[in-house]
């Protein structure tokens, strides 16, 4: 066991503080982790969170069925701001989504073994941020009931859709990430579906359990095979980190749109989608470690590898929002150079600097390891960077379209109190979700847990010993 005090972790710079913390063996890992599903009473806080994003999800239906009777012009959205806020909140859904395939997919290949505390809740998060992006092309297009128009089938009219527009592609790399995602996050939950299956009481939870587990039995040949079977959903995932989010900025890179024909929109979206995404793992992880008692699995190691990643990928955007007005300046494009002027000092410009003070400024003070193991500032950071990143995507529609080439059609937009009832209801059916997959489903994966704890290595080599975090 190690001799280092407490309170030298994270101050000796040649030691790495563990990834589980406490004295745990493999039965008491399965123990903890287990007893957030089996606790006969969840806690408060989990009550008040399902009923509170509950009513939430009940608001975001009660709305789109408003939106189905009375038609899209209930939205504030108007010439020539015709992309309004179901656009900007899709974009901004689809970037969550992000970090978990992130998470599970990359590093998981890189053989990062601080992911393993992370990667399940991150890949929940990734299928429920998809499921809420989703919704709003559907109900975007004004005729609900011709939504089937999206697909790539030729419709009633015998006409293919237009395979030259991005929306169209947008349809093939949703449901392509959406369907690996998923895929990957179920079969790395296999293993634990089947330690619940064997620990559970309830007869309706060992059927269920017994179903989704696919009669596993940790067998060697069980073991062999979902080993390739994850090592390849990782391979087929890690293209799509970057192929999304590409082809969603591609709605806006090809038009010729000021401020949105540029070719530097899909690395820039792609590294703001990690961004936000790991600021939406942090806001979800700091809770849920504090109210389930999982601070010996999630541990401030974790956390502050998380983030300096937000670290780097908000220096990145940063990087990007100068190089568009470099290039702007540069081009010497009179149209090109007004629309970024008017981005920072016109009718929007309040938006344009909250949004560069979340997610240029505020990351930067993760330069300071005292900021990045505190509790509180990574937490208040997180939701500073979650709120940047949706003004970003408002930002980058609204004032693109607001004063287009035609003086005569320009326009001030104004969200309207459906536009907003269905921003925080798309942020309520993302909770409720969540706050399910927390109670009914392993939230951290316990047999990757395990494999990375000095117990499992054959050759006794303990580098990450067990004692107690000094946390904040």
């Amino acid at each position: 066991m190690s001799t280092l005090p407490l309170d030298n972790t994270y101050e000796d710079p040649t030691h790495r503080p563990p990834l589980v913390l406490g004295h745990n063996d493999f039965a008491s890992v399965t123990n903890e982790i287990c007893y957030v599903n089996e606790s006969p009473k969840p806690p408060l806080a989990w009550y008040i969170t399902l009923a509170i994003s509950s009513a939430l999800a009940a608001l975001l239906g009660v709305l789109i069925m408003y939106l189905i009777g009375v038609g899209v012009g209930v939205w504030g959205n108007m010439r020539p701001v015709m992309w309004g806020f179901p656009i900007v909140n899709f974009v901004f859904w689809v970037g969550i989504g992000h970090a978990g395939t992130l998470i599970s997919a990359i590093l998981f290949l890189f053989r990062q073994k601080w992911r393993t505390a992370i990667n399940r809740f991150a890949e929940a998060m990734t299928i429920f941020a998809v499921i809420c992006a989703g919704t709003f092309p559907g109900i975007h297009i004004g005729r609900v009931w011709l939504a089937y128009w999206l697909f790539p089938i030729p419709n009633q009219m015998e006409m293919w859709p237009q395979f030259r527009s991005p929306l169209l592609w947008d349809v093939f790399a949703v449901g392509t990430y959406f369907t690996v995602s998923l895929a990957f996050w179920y079969v790395g939950m296999i293993p634990d579906l089947a330690t619940l299956r064997d620990r559970t009481t309830s007869r309706v939870k060992a059927i269920a359990y017994g179903f989704f587990s696919l009669g596993w039995r940790s067998s060697m040949r069980h073991w062999h095979r979902y080993e390739r079977a994850y090592l390849l959903l990782a391979a087929l995932a890690t293209p799509l980190v970057l192929s999304v989010h590409s082809v969603v900025s591609f709605d806006f890179a090809v038009s010729n749109l000021p401020g949105w024909h540029t070719t530097i929109f899909p690395p820039y979206f792609v590294a703001g989608a990690i961004f936000s995404g790991f600021g939406m793992v942090m806001t979800l992880a700091v809770p849920a470690r504090q109210i389930w008692g999982l601070k010996n699995f999630i541990t401030l190691r974790h956390l502050e590898n998380m983030n300096k990643v937000i670290l780097l990928t908000g220096s990145i955007v940063g990087f990007a929002y100068s190089m568009e007005f470099f290039i702007a300046w540069y081009s010497q494009a009179p149209y090109e150079g007004f629309a970024f002027i008017n981005r920072a000092f016109g009718q929007y410009a309040w938006a344009y600097w909250i949004m560069v003070s979340c997610n240029v400024l505020t990351p930067q003070i993760f330069w300071f390891k005292k900021a990045r193991t505190s509790i509180p500032i990574m937490f208040v950071a997180s939701l500073l960077v979650n709120v940047g990143m949706w003004f970003e995507r408002f930002v980058i529609v609204v004032t693109s379209l607001a004063q287009d080439f035609s003086p005569g059609s320009w326009g001030y937009f104004k969200p309207t109190w459906v536009d907003m009832g269905m921003l925080i209801g798309s942020f309520g059916l993302f909770m409720t979700l969540f706050m399910l997959f927390i109670r009914y489903l392993p939230v951290i994966a316990i047999a990757e847990v395990k494999a990375v704890m000095p117990e499992a290595d054959p050759h006794g080599h303990h580098d990450d010993e067990h004692h107690g975090e000094p946390d904040a």
